[in-house]
């Protein structure tokens, strides 16, 4: 049952790695040693999955990942979960059973390319270090490393600015200075700017700040009322005043917003889920299990839900899902300006629902 790593070469193959009379892998493979080397470093995990009673696709991918020691952001766990769904011929990838099994063997590909490094090889013998050593230059060469990801790299954040500014909503002058702001609350309230962009898309098209259904206003949709999002930046009695501003003065009133939602500043850099918990519904975010119904109140766009079916819950799964599937429709096409997607929001006081701020 143990997944075979493509990306690390048998033993016996280690005979050729070093030049001239010695031959190191030979002489490990007599000893031992190096078959007690490859052990350390070979993975663990079952090609094929049992599922069991809350697991979600998304979910069974980070849990292979860490089995291997790897990292594994929301966005490409949401892609390789996909992409195990349609090997597995599953319909709906928000959608698997108890008892179902599912083969994990894509993620081969993966840990081949991220190959788990020797906790230590202090106690190994030179010949073995050495063959080890070659062993590993053997397998970088042959698979290239993932492009370096720098601080300033968020493709979805520029994506969804450069439409933006193709839709009007933000003047291209301003670009830079709002790319620059986005990425300041982030670092702030230890969120992915990628991910302000794909809750943007949801509530506002993405970045509009004239986006209104009537009753909730800009960005991120800050609703009227004595108790709602408006009132908590400064709007009490005029929550429209806030269509008057611009894409870069309303960040100004995020930034005021999630300090009065109680956002970690000192904390784990927190997910897609509770990021957008914190604008849809700041109490829900009490509910941590991530298929468990979240009290979320007025009709929420198809795409939040269980199966995108309104008659079911929204769980922390299914927002995911929902937001990284919005994501790729919108950015994938040419998509024509529409209205908020989200017709009711509910931006209350956390701290007491239904209260003034």
């Amino acid at each position: 049952m143990a997944l075979q790593n493509p990306g690390i070469t048998p033993a016996t193959a280690l005979t050729n790695l070093s030049s001239g009379g010695s031959v190191p892998g030979k002489n490990v493979a007599n000893s031992g040693q190096f078959s007690r080397v490859l052990a350390q470093i070979a993975p663990t995990t079952s090609p094929t999955v049992q599922v069991q009673r809350g697991d979600t696709l998304i979910g069974l991918v980070k849990s292979q990942h860490r089995q291997q020691g790897l990292m594994v952001n929301d966005n490409q766990a949401f892609r390789l979960a996909h992409q195990i769904a349609a090997d597995n011929r599953i319909a709906n990838p928000d959608l698997i059973r108890p008892g179902q099994k599912i083969d994990f063997s894509r993620l081969n590909q993966t840990f081949a390319a991220k190959p788990p490094t020797v906790a230590s090889v202090l106690d190994t013998p030179p010949a073995a270090k050495t063959a080890l050593d070659q062993l590993r230059a053997s397998t970088a060469s042959a698979v290239p490393p993932p492009p370096l990801r720098s601080a300033a790299n968020h493709p979805v954040l520029d994506q969804v600015l450069n439409r933006a500014v193709d839709k009007g909503f933000l003047p291209s002058s301003d670009l830079a200075g709002v790319r620059s702001k986005i990425t300041q609350l982030a670092e702030k309230y230890n969120f992915e700017p990628d991910d302000f962009a794909r809750l943007s898309l949801m509530e506002s098209g993405g970045m509009n700040p004239r986006a209104s259904n009537g009753h909730c206003h800009g960005i991120i949709q800050f609703c009227d009322g004595p108790a709602r999002g408006a009132a908590a930046v400064g709007f009490p009695r005029n929550a429209k005043a806030i269509l008057g501003m611009s894409l870069f003065k309303q960040l100004d009133l995020v930034d005021q917003y999630f300090s009065k939602v109680g956002m970690p500043v000192k904390a784990e850099k927190q997910g897609l889920d509770d990021l957008y918990l914190s604008i849809l519904s700041p109490a829900a975010r009490s509910e941590a299990r991530p298929d468990a119904p979240l009290s979320i109140g007025g009709p929420q766009a198809s795409w939040l839900h269980v199966d995108r079916n309104t008659r079911n819950p929204i769980t922390r799964s299914s927002l995911v899902s929902g937001l990284h599937a919005m994501t790729e429709v919108l950015l994938g096409s040419n998509t024509p300006n529409k209205r908020p997607t989200r017709i009711y929001a509910e931006v209350a006081n956390p701290a007491n629902p239904g209260s003034e701020w």
